[in-house]
């Protein structure tokens, strides 16, 4: 700790990402990657931009990334989305980041789920925002009625992954309109990492956007699009919402968007078959791989999105996550309360399960 560093920085317990191991013939099942390629179309548009100089590097890029809000709102045209309603960032962390400083500090703290995704904590952190934290069930399940607070309790925002991260379970869209309805007077944030392995029974809570001018829903195109290196997300809100987040964005950072990032998100949503194609083998390889493990005696939350969350009642996780790591299987091991003895493992291709699966037959 050091002299210079401001009573902020010494008081910030910071995220700890999951582990990028530089090793070589690794099975890695633990940072919820996708297992397949970006586009095709994504990748040349990128080599486009770029030409044959890198000439178009010494410009700036278009800070307002109009071609990608033009995309996204194309996407989800049916639900009455238009680029006013669209913000965008570098990853959805930093989209997650600016909505926690620009929406979420109020007087009153903020609920989220006392197991989730554990940068919202870090946000609170550093932005200075209070927060009580809801047990989920002892299903590991959010109860929407949790969050329906009197009004004298009415608190500061709402935030919460659906799937839930890292348990992977979904929320019904009907309860989740339940806690946007039941809290008018508060910004409800609802981080969709994840929503694209839910099924294509699952609508997202973009569908809830026009009713509601509470509600922000923040995706990535990191996980089922297979561009996690590229640094993309992006909410969809009401105008008035993403204008308060444009104004925190252009106080930080007015081009968080490089000009390759821009052309390969674009290409990327525009190029649908690929992301059914993918998301649907992911889809099939979970639920192969849930049916497998139960064979094996292992415990699986249901899961809506690219990894599963799994024990067995007879050996320590800890110990079942060092034992694959030694055969060169990398998946993630969180040590807090409640969830000490489950593996969230991501899911890969089904090589990669195939080899998992391998290795705990021989462990166990």
């Amino acid at each position: 700790m050091s002299k210079y560093w401001s009573a902020t920085t010494k008081k910030l317990t910071p995220y700890v990402p999951g582990e990028q191991p530089k090793l070589t013939k690794l099975v890695k099942l633990n940072t919820n990657e996708n297992p397949y390629p970006p586009s095709p179309r994504a990748v040349a548009a990128m080599q486009a931009e770029l030409g044959t100089d890198g000439a178009a590097l010494r410009l700036y890029p278009d800070p307002n990334a109009d071609r990608l809000k033009e995309a996204v709102a194309a996407f989800f045209a049916a639900h009455g989305v238009t680029p006013a309603h669209v913000f965008v960032g570098n990853g959805s962390d930093e989209v997650l980041a600016h909505a926690f400083q620009g929406l979420l500090k109020h007087e009153r703290p903020i609920l989220f789920p006392d197991i989730t995704y554990s940068f919202y904590p870090v946000y609170c952190g550093l932005y200075g925002v209070d927060y009580n934290q809801v047990a989920l069930d002892g299903d590991f399940a959010i109860v929407a009625d949790d969050y329906r607070q009197p009004s004298a309790r009415k608190p500061g925002g709402i935030i919460f992954p659906n799937p839930n991260a890292p348990t992977g379970r979904l929320l019904p869209l009907a309860e989740v309109e339940r806690i946007v309805a039941g809290n008018p007077d508060s910004v409800v944030v609802v981080d969709e990492a994840y929503i694209d392995f839910a099924g294509d029974d699952i609508p997202t809570a973009i569908a809830l956007v026009a009713k509601y001018p509470n509600l922000l829903v923040v995706h990535t195109l990191s996980k089922s699009r297979s561009l996690a290196g590229l640094r993309v997300g992006y909410a969809v809100g009401q105008p008035e919402l993403i204008e308060g987040l444009e104004r925190v964005k252009n106080s930080f950072n007015s081009y968080p968007l490089d000009r390759l990032a821009i052309s390969g998100a674009v290409a990327a949503l525009e190029d649908v078959a690929h992301f059914d194609a993918t998301r649907q083998a992911v889809i099939k390889s979970r639920e192969a791989l849930v049916a497998e493990m139960a064979k094996l005696g292992f415990e699986t939350l249901p899961s809506a999105a690219n990894f599963i969350f799994a024990r067995h009642p007879q050996h320590d996780a800890g110990t079942l996550a060092a034992a694959l790591r030694e055969r060169s299987i990398i998946v993630r091991h969180f040590k807090s309360p409640r969830i000490e003895q489950f593996l969230r493992i991501t899911i890969g291709t089904d090589e990669q399960c195939m080899a998992l699966l391998a290795a705990l037959r021989e462990i166990l």
